[in-house]
């Protein structure tokens, strides 16, 4: 298995500048603050907490995992604001990425039922490696893995988001800066940087009656040298309480995902990956789990309809 630790750290650090960095998810759509700071909610009172956790790929040793955080509130009819936290890891402690960000989002209501945001992210990113515990005998003597690496870098990211009662879109790029991580060392090629990335994603709500909604939605990520990845989803929705979907990612995997409203101000779910690429022979699948909470502290909240959350 120390091989295939091996490749993973490999085509993380020494591909930097031709592969996607940047964590995936499956139930993106109860996380969308995380990769695109204009995203709203437009619910005066309510602060909106989340948290999400990912194991990816598992069997396989050394293989992602990603927790991330989020807190976001609307403080006007123009502006809302939030925080995120994104903490990935491979290896067992082996590379470890933290990123603390917060998002501001500028709101212009274009009708009635109609909104564009602007949005603005900045914070910072650590990254951290301990390649000197290991035991690589392909790479012993390559000097990009003989010492540690503890950097912290600035972040600023960008986004757009429009939405209507029931349906969203969304462009973003959380991370605009492309910064090194190991620079050259004895003419040995930059091994590790930053790449921008970016993101579309959208959805739409059909009611089909009162108790039954339905919702496909898509996201789409492109970095430069690599190949565009493509989710779609559909989901449908029970009594406004247990929500079910299968979800597609291009050449890579197929998804199954429930969750449910545990009390009105409290959700959380599960998807399950099955890995479709040529790590499916090393994988079983990928698990991710997510909890959600609305703090209504004004008593405000108007239900369920009125929040785009089912997004």
């Amino acid at each position: 298995m120390k091989r295939i630790l091996t490749t993973l750290l490999f085509l993380w650090c020494s591909l930097g500048a031709k592969s996607q960095q940047d964590p995936q998810f499956t139930q993106y759509m109860y996380n969308l603050s995380i990769i695109n700071p204009a995203y709203t909610t437009n619910e005066r009172g309510l602060i909106n907490l989340g948290t999400l956790y990912r194991s990816q790929w598992q069997n396989v040793e050394g293989a992602p995992e990603t927790l991330t955080f989020f807190a976001h509130a609307t403080l006007s009819d123009k502006v809302e604001t939030g925080i995120s936290i994104i903490k990935d890891e491979i290896g067992d402690g082996v590379l470890s990425e933290n990123n603390i960000n917060a998002d501001f989002a500028y709101i212009l209501q274009l009708d009635d039922q109609s909104n564009l945001a602007l949005g603005l992210k900045g914070g910072i990113t650590t990254f951290e490696t301990n390649f000197t515990d290991l035991v690589l005998p392909e790479y012993q003597d390559d000097d990009a893995f003989n010492e540690n690496i503890n950097s912290i870098f600035p972040n600023v990211g960008v986004g757009v988001f429009y939405n209507r009662p029931n349906f969203y879109a969304g462009v973003s790029a959380p991370n605009l800066l492309t910064s090194k991580h190991i620079d050259n060392q004895d003419g040995i090629k930059r091994i590790g940087s930053e790449e921008i990335h970016l993101f579309f994603t959208s959805g739409y709500v059909y009611t089909i009656n009162p108790d039954l909604k339905i919702k496909p939605s898509v996201m789409t990520k492109m970095v430069e040298g690599s190949p565009i990845s493509l989710d779609t989803s559909i989901n449908v929705l029970f009594n406004n309480k247990f929500e079910t979907g299968l979800s597609y990612r291009w050449g890579d995997a197929v998804n199954a995902m429930f969750n449910v409203y545990v009390v009105p101000s409290v959700r959380i779910g599960y998807a399950y990956d099955y890995t479709l690429s040529n790590l499916g022979s090393f994988s079983s699948g990928s698990h991710e789990i997510f909890a959600l909470f609305d703090l209504d502290l004004l008593g405000l909240r108007k239900g369920y309809d009125k929040s785009p959350r089912f997004y």
